[in-house]
């Protein structure tokens, strides 16, 4: 089995990392270490000085460069070989982190709102044949965003461990053609896709929880006087006429939000190749800080813009040097100057 990472040895390895850092193993077993309990996020450095921080963070990356330097690491074998691009290619996606909006300007000096989205610790987790998929299309299995295997059940993490990566948060199936399949344990970069392309984004709208027609439907309401009492922001009649029976699908008050939905052919403005961020046109669904599917756009109109991409994503050991940051040509930079005399 391949070693696991920092957070797995925390609770077993007393003597070794917590006796160093907390002053022995009793303070454990007498529960005075776990009163907070590990449901928090921030309960395994609440009372840890800078030192202490600095140590364990040393040893998670030591724990995650032994596992992906095993024998059990898929990347350690025989590479897979990389066919070129071919007309009708679908590569794979990615999960992305939304961390919110800002604005673009182009050398045009029009203003665009942008949506940055991170990808933080992707891999590929699991590849799947056509044969065993569904007889049309290979699929590979993306996972997104390094959590605790503390909450993950023993057959979830021997997928990972067989993929040679720690346990993500997020993972989604990505339908891709025979000859874009990635190995897994492969990492996945911002790099996959470049400023000019169209991309589609799929998340979990915000919920919004139960409303009424006006807010979920966009209902006007009824008139706030002339004889209406308590009937300002109700539907009014939904049965009258004939048949006098209220149709399936009627709009009608109800949950709001929470549903999955996606944003078609948002143009990748900018990408930033060193902190993994991608700069998409307008708003993307979810809240911040929610994780997102990015894939190539699937409408025909603006898959003309895919064609010279990285095939069959981009390798941070190949022979391509990337600047920090990738823009689209219509991009206005500052660093630029924006007068110019003849």
């Amino acid at each position: 089995m391949a070693v696991g990472l920092c957070w797995r040895l925390i609770l077993p390895v007393r003597g070794q990392i917590l006796g160093r850092i907390f002053g022995g193993a009793d303070s454990i077993e007498s529960g005075t270490l776990l009163a907070r309990g590990i449901h928090s996020s921030t309960w395994w450095d609440e009372h840890l000085s800078e030192e202490n921080k600095q140590f364990l963070k040393h040893l998670t990356a030591e724990e995650y460069r032994a596992q992906t330097a095993s024998k059990l690491c898929p990347l350690k074998d025989e590479p897979w070989p990389i066919k070129p691009w071919e007309p009708g290619s679908i590569r794979v996606g990615m999960i992305a982190v939304k961390l919110g909006m800002m604005p673009l300007w182009t050398k045009s000096g029009d203003k665009h709102a942008v949506t940055m989205l991170q990808v933080r610790d992707c891999h590929v987790i699991k590849y799947t044949p056509k044969s065993e998929f569904d007889g049309k299309s290979a699929a590979l299995i993306v996972g997104g965003k390094n959590v605790s295997p503390f909450y993950k059940t023993e057959s979830t993490m021997e997928i990972y461990n067989e993929a040679g990566v720690p346990p993500k948060q997020k993972t989604s199936v990505f339908k891709v053609s025979d000859n874009a399949i990635l190995k897994p344990g492969t990492p996945l970069y911002a790099a996959h896709f470049r400023p000019g392309q169209f991309v589609d984004v799929t998340a979990k709208t915000i919920g919004k929880g139960f409303q009424g027609v006006m807010k979920r439907w966009g209902y006007k309401g009824q008139p706030a006087s002339h004889g209406q009492t308590k009937t300002h922001r109700r539907p009014g009649a939904i049965a009258a006429g004939n048949p006098a029976r209220v149709f399936p699908g009627t709009k009608m008050p109800g949950k709001m939000g929470n549903v999955y939905r996606t944003s078609y052919a948002l143009k990748v403005w900018r990408v930033n190749t060193k902190h993994n961020i991608i700069y998409v046109n307008g708003s993307v669904p979810g809240h911040t800080n929610c994780l997102v599917k990015v894939t190539d756009t699937k409408l025909h109109v603006k898959k003309g813009k895919n064609e010279n991409l990285p095939f069959p994503t981009f390798f941070a050991d190949g022979d391509e040097d990337l600047p920090d940051d990738l823009y689209d040509e219509e991009i206005f930079q500052f660093n630029e100057s924006s007068v110019r005399y003849a």
